[in-house]
């Protein structure tokens, strides 16, 4: 398993833009909750998940299974 940021740079600098005006909670999530801190609780889930490979909800992250 390998965790990686988005190629995409734009789409990385909005996304860390967003968590340094959210005090490090998800931009894409409105509630400002424990599992909304980034790294998400969803996307912790999806980490543990030995078959799961793609982006975090807010496209920051990706996991690789390779």
């Amino acid at each position: 398993m390998k965790i990686s940021l988005n190629p995409d740079e734009n789409i990385v600098n909005i996304v860390k833009q967003g968590l340094e005006q959210r005090g490090g909670y998800c931009p894409c999530r409105m509630e400002k909750t424990e599992e909304n801190k980034c790294i998400c609780e969803e996307f912790r889930r999806q980490m543990d998940d030995p078959e799961f490979e793609g982006y975090c909800h807010c496209m920051l992250y990706y996991k690789s299974l390779s």
